[in-house]
Formats: structure tokens, C-alpha cells, sequence
């Protein structure tokens, strides 16, 4: 039985699903290299949860367009693969047991932070998907152990050939990405922020990013509110194993992309173990 790395992708917005940008054509080719695995198990920026964590248990989880105001060809988009109640058991009871209060969600769909680049990456949509929330409650430092703590409770389910996948964005101001559509630069804070992160992801100094909110540049700038940082932990903690069973190697990954969508929203992905 194979072991499977964990991944973060950047999902960026809804329209990355049209497939017109870098970061598409990425997904495509990493989905080819990766294979086929057993199931996969998505810590996603949408799926919210606060005071625990869920697990969509659904047998077949539909699409959810948890968005508005986007193309209608959007819409008509739908990724459904199946669901593995067995194993979104296993996966809850892990996480249980690592305290964690667990809620099991029969009816959880699979939001766009799933499904877009699943379509990409697993497009014949065969491979069963089991979606895992994140806490919004929780920021900075406090949020970043916490989801540290879901990705090492699904690290044991890698040697069982289960892809982990943490989806949020490397960067995500949202209220100053419009004034850079269309612009050839990148903005400077983007850049020193997105750098600083592959830094200290490619050296495992987890310390300093646990403390990114403090230690990173523009780092608020970047994620004013850091939901779609969170998934970035729940994928290290998978490479990390058991609390308290890593180093620098286990917790360092490989930026496998980077480019930037909307002229400010950086579309990096990060390969671990």
C-alpha cells in the first residue's frame, strides 16, 4: 500500500474552476504525477466549524456554489465523487482520540475550496473525497497549533494511501485585491509575505510559523483574517506525524507552484513528506 504526501494548494477564487490560469494547468499535471489514491481528505478554508471539528461523513456529497455574483458557467459546474463513510469514521474516531470534540456531518457537501481543484487534480471524479473543517475562532498562533494538531490526527491514513490536502490561499486580502485586477506588478507586500512563507516552509522552521502573524511581513495585510492560512497547518501536521514526532525535515515541504491570480491573490502549493 503506497504512502501518500500531504498537499496545500491556494484555490484562489471560484473562476480558478474555468481553468484559465497558471495554477490550473499546475493541478492538472501534479494530479498526473501524484496517481490515484485510495481517498482523499481535504482540510478546506469554507468548511468552518468553531468550538470542534467536522467530518462530512456523506455517501455522495454534492456540490456546493458557496459563492455569488460569479459567470454562470460557474453554476453549471458540478464534481461529485463519492463519499467513504468507513473511513470518515476512522478519520472522526482519530480525531477524537486526539481530543478534539467531532461532529460527523452526513449532509456536508463539498464547498469550492473542495471540489475546484479536485476537478483538476482527480477530474474523473473516482476517488472517494471526505471534507474536514477548520476553526475561524481561532488566529494566529493559537489557530496555527490547533491545525497543526487536525493534520497530525489524519497523518496515520498517508500510509493508508489517503491523500491529505490542506486548501486555503497563501495570500487573501479580499478587500484590496480589485484594485490590482488587470495590473502587470504584483504588489510589493504580497511578495515579501509569500517569500518570507516559502523561506521558512522550505527550511521546517515551524516555530516562526506558528508566530507568522507577528513575525512575517504584511502578514495581516495578507490574511486580515487567517482562515485561508489554516489549511497550510492541517497539511504540515499530516507530514509531521504523531505529536511531537517531527523535525526540521518532516515539518519542511517543496513550493511545487507559484503565480498570482487578480493581480494580488498568490496561488502557491507546497508539497510535504
Amino acid at each position: 500500500m503506497s504512502t501518500q504526501p500531504s498537499l496545500f494548494v491556494s484555490h484562489g477564487a471560484p473562476t480558478l474552476a474555468l481553468g484559465d490560469v497558471p495554477a490550473a494547468d499546475f493541478m492538472k499535471t501534479l494530479g498526473r504525477s501524484l496517481g490515484k489514491p485510495k481517498a482523499i481528505l481535504v482540510v478546506s478554508a469554507h468548511y468552518e466549524i468553531e468550538g470542534g471539528v467536522a467530518v462530512g461523513t456523506a455517501v455522495r456529497p454534492e456540490t456546493v456554489h458557496d459563492f455569488f455574483g460569479f459567470p454562470d458557467a460557474l453554476y453549471r459546474l458540478r464534481y461529485e465523487p463519492p463519499g467513504d463513510p468507513v473511513l470518515a469514521e476512522a478519520v472522526a474516531e482519530s480525531l477524537g482520540a486526539a481530543g478534539f470534540d467531532v461532529r460527523r456531518d452526513t449532509t456536508r457537501g463539498l464547498d469550492h475550496g473542495v471540489w475546484v481543484p479536485l476537478r483538476f487534480l482527480f477530474p474523473d471524479a473516482d476517488v472517494p473525497v471526505i471534507p474536514v473543517s477548520i476553526d475561524p475562532s481561532l488566529s494566529g498562533a493559537e489557530g496555527a497549533r490547533h491545525h497543526l494538531k487536525i493534520g497530525q490526527a489524519l497523518a496515520p491514513f498517508r500510509q493508508e494511501d489517503v491523500l491529505v490536502i490542506g486548501s486555503g490561499s497563501a495570500s487573501h486580502n479580499l478587500h484590496e485585491f480589485r484594485q490590482w485586477i488587470g495590473r502587470d506588478e504584483t504588489p510589493d507586500w504580497v511578495l515579501a509575505f509569500v517569500d518570507w512563507l516559502d523561506g521558512r516552509i522550505t527550511e521546517g522552521d515551524l516555530d516562526s510559523l506558528i508566530g507568522y502573524r507577528c513575525l512575517a511581513p504584511e502578514a495581516v495585510r495578507n490574511h486580515p483574517s487567517d482562515e485561508h492560512l489554516m489549511p497550510l497547518f492541517a497539511s504540515m501536521g499530516a507530514a509531521m506525524g504523531p505529536e511531537g514526532a517531527h523535525n526540521r525535515r518532516s515539518v519542511s515541504g517543496t513550493r511545487a507552484h507559484h503565480s498570482i491570480t487578480y493581480g494580488s491573490i498568490a496561488m502557491d502549493a507546497y508539497l510535504f513528506a
